[in-house]
This record gives structure tokens, sequence and C-alpha cells, in this order.
């Protein structure tokens, strides 16, 4: 069956794994709707799992999903992986999708980090719910929203979570350049860090001192 491969476990969303395991169990007990379901692992991911640019991203282990929620803190491909992992413990079929950002109001300190406001392999999550693929962004979490004055994503299981264009002062601030894909079965590593160095020539970067 088609939808078997977004159910499987891989090394990098380790669905099998215990903590995920035990986790999804937990945030989906009693709720019997695959899109109740999918809404509270999305929020959990979302505000739970803080947003943060700066975590290592040059090893597998470092977007491994019970990695990232024993961190509790990771960047859009690495909490993407995590909500595909609960999902997939929850037995949605879940995959990754992927694409080319500019961000408008990227913080100076990180545009000069990066030296450009290009972001080129963001991830997301796709949910299958009441037959169809539904894409899933828990990146920014809420209190990184309300600090930076962005509008959060809200997922009702039903339409397409994604990053708004503009903020809170309507000033523009998210732009999708490229579609780079979807549907993966896992994530696509070497696609993923040959963006990276295509970019900025490299996949290790030390962070900016604070």
């Amino acid at each position: 069956m088609e939808m078997e491969k977004y159910l499987k476990p891989t090394s990098v969303i380790d669905c099998n794994n215990t903590s995920i395991q035990d986790k999804a169990k937990d945030l989906t007990k009693g709720r019997e709707d695959a899109i109740e379901k999918a809404k509270s692992l999305f929020y959990f991911v979302r505000d739970e799992i803080k947003y943060n640019l700066y975590t290592p991203k040059f090893l597998p282990e470092h977007f491994r999903a019970s990695n990232t929620l024993s961190r509790k803190e990771g960047y859009c491909v690495q909490k993407a992986v995590l909500l595909v992992a609960l999902a997939r413990a929850a037995g949605i079929p879940t995959g990754l999708g992927f694409a080319r950002l500019r961000n408008n109001l990227l913080p100076q300190k990180i545009f000069k980090w990066l030296g450009t406001n290009i972001l080129p392999f963001h991830g997301y999550a796709e949910l299958y719910l009441n037959g169809k693929w539904v894409k899933a962004t828990p990146a920014f979490d809420l209190k990184m929203c309300e600090r930076h004055w962005i509008i959060p994503v809200e997922f009702d299981g039903k339409n397409d979570a994604m990053f708004h264009s503009h903020n809170r002062d309507a000033k523009l601030h998210i732009e999708y350049v490229k579609d780079l894909g979807h549907y993966y079965d896992d994530l696509p590593l070497d696609r993923l860090w040959d963006a990276l160095i295509q970019t900025f020539g490299t996949t290790r970067r030390e962070p900016p001192k604070r």
C-alpha cells in the first residue's frame, strides 16, 4: 500500500522510539478523530519545542526526532521531522515538504551571520487527513511570535498551515520563493546539506555571540 511508507520509522524519523511513542500516546489520549490527534501533535511541536535556528545541523543525529524531543528545541526541519515522527507514531501517514523562503524581517544579527535573507531548505510536515495531504509548519513557537510581532501559524487539520506573508504590522515577512518537493518518506539529508553548502558555503556555522 502506498501510504505504508509514510508510517514507517527511519533512522531520522524514529517513530518507533519509546520516547516518541510515549509522547504521541500521551498527546492523543482520549482523541479518536485523526484531525484532533494531529492538532494536538502540531501545537505541542509548535509551542513546546522552542524554535532555534542555531541548533547544529551537520550530522544525521542532529535531525533525529527523538533527539529534538529530548533537546526541546530545533529549527524548522528538525521540528518538522519531530511532527512527522509523532504523527506516524499516532497512526497518521505523514511526510516532509520543502521550500526555499525569503524572510524579509530577518533580524540584522542573523542576516549578518547568514549573509542572506534566503532560507534555502525550509522544512514542514504534510499529514494525510480525511483523504488529502495537509501542510503544517510548526516552526515558530508562540512565545517567539509574540516577541517578534509574528502572526502564529494555526492548524485546523483541514487547511494548509503555512507562514503568513505579513507580520502583525502588515510588513512583508515570508515569501515562498520555490517549492522544492514533498511527500518524502524520509529526510533527504544529502539534498538538504547541498542546499546549505550552495547558499552558505558550509553546514557548520558557529552562531553569533548573543
